[in-house]
């Protein structure tokens, strides 16, 4: 059974989220940052930077979150995905941990990134629920968990972004966010 190692408040909750919806079974270890756990040689052996999240699956080993997304997206899509539907759901996770989460979480660039990073995908969540039509996809979990930590952890003033707003709520409200990413349900 694939383990996907993590800690409280980690972006191994991310991941969690993606599985909870594509409704893979996995066991959830709970590593104690706050012991060092993540520092152990045993957890070493998985991710030598000691970071989370992390899974194994049989004897393959991953870790950072959006590679693990990818990976999962790849492993059990239920129709096999062209070389462009990865390209796509990669543009879109990188998009979300390399350029959306630092600009945003970032507060040197904050002021500068919002209106250029949320602008477009307000435009794009005017036009359709998702980024990429009518259905969740891993692109969502990357994205809309990023998003969706600003209220979080940031006060963040969004009213400008109505169609964003709408889609972190949308997203908010799906059971596999709720289980996962709020520990809720």
């Amino acid at each position: 059974m694939l383990k996907l190692y993590g800690g409280t408040r980690s972006r191994a909750s991310i991941v969690h989220w993606y599985l909870e919806e594509i409704k893979v079974p996995y066991e959830f270890v709970k590593l104690d940052m706050q012991a060092g756990e993540h520092l152990q040689p045993e957890y070493l052996a998985i991710n030598p930077v000691g970071k989370v999240p992390a899974i194994v699956d049989g004897d393959f080993k991953l870790w950072e979150s959006g590679a693990i997304l990818l990976y999962l997206a790849d492993k059990y899509s239920k129709t096999p995905l062209s070389l462009q539907e990865r390209a796509v759901f990669s543009q879109w996770v990188l998009f979300a941990n390399a350029t959306l989460a630092p600009g945003l979480f970032g507060e040197e660039n904050r002021e500068r990134e919002m209106p250029r990073l949320l602008t477009p995908l307000n435009e794009i969540f005017s036009k359709q629920p998702f980024l990429l039509g009518n259905e969740l996809t891993v692109a969502d979990v990357a994205v809309g968990s990023i998003l969706n930590y600003i209220p979080m952890i940031l006060k963040l003033d969004l009213s400008s972004y109505p169609a964003v707003l709408n889609y972190m709520k949308q997203l908010s409200e799906r059971p596999a966010f709720q289980k996962s990413i709020t520990g809720t349900t």
